[in-house]
């Protein structure tokens, strides 16, 4: 095993991501994931306190990126006009490595509850990083809620639709996460 190779975080996500698909979360072992990424134990718990943490790899980075494009739309933009273009700064850093992680993350969080609970913080998590956002903006606090919260179920309803579509495709996410945010504000609207 090579101790300094690259890409090591990456390389974890994904071996537990298919272990945990294989065999079960609750069967897979830190020292099985280390082995199929090609690293040690060590250098498991240099990028992760235990395997629930893979979960959310890279949640803080795109709860970020999801906050830096809310700060950065124009100020006079809406609080949905904002998440759109946090949805869109968030979904330019997803590309082929995502798009091929998605229905196999969702088959291994479909068959273990505690990722189940993992996976719902970490859409809370998310839902906080944009009504802050939000909020720091000027939008008042129940609006920012709501916007945030709608914010995540586009993201999740714009990832899903991507990453179980056409593989071949060439196509981003951003168009995807935006589509989903549209119909949920129509559906809001028709709630009364």
């Amino acid at each position: 095993m090579t101790r300094w190779e690259p890409g090591a975080r990456e390389r974890l996500v994904l071996a537990a991501v298919d272990l945990f698909t294989e065999q079960g979360y609750d069967a897979t072992t830190v020292a099985q994931i280390a082995e199929r990424a090609g690293v040690t134990k060590s250098t498991f718990f240099r990028h992760f306190a235990d395997k629930r943490e893979l979960l959310v790899a890279g949640q803080d980075t795109l709860g970020q990126l999801l906050a830096d494009g809310i700060a950065e739309a124009p100020g006079d933009a809406s609080p949905l006009e904002a998440v759109a273009a946090g949805l869109e700064r968030a979904s330019s850093a997803m590309g082929p490595t995502n798009r091929d992680l998605g229905p196999r993350l969702k088959a291994a969080v479909a068959a273990s509850a505690e990722l189940q609970e993992r996976d719902a913080l970490k859409s809370v998590g998310l839902a906080a990083a944009m009504t802050t956002a939000l909020v720091a903006r000027g939008v008042p606090d129940p609006a920012a809620h709501l916007a945030g919260e709608l914010g995540v179920l586009a993201f999740k309803r714009g990832y899903a639709e991507w990453s179980e579509g056409d593989r071949d495709a060439d196509d981003q996410l951003a168009p995807y996460a935006l589509a989903a945010l549209a119909e949920l504000r129509a559906a809001s609207i028709s709630l009364g």
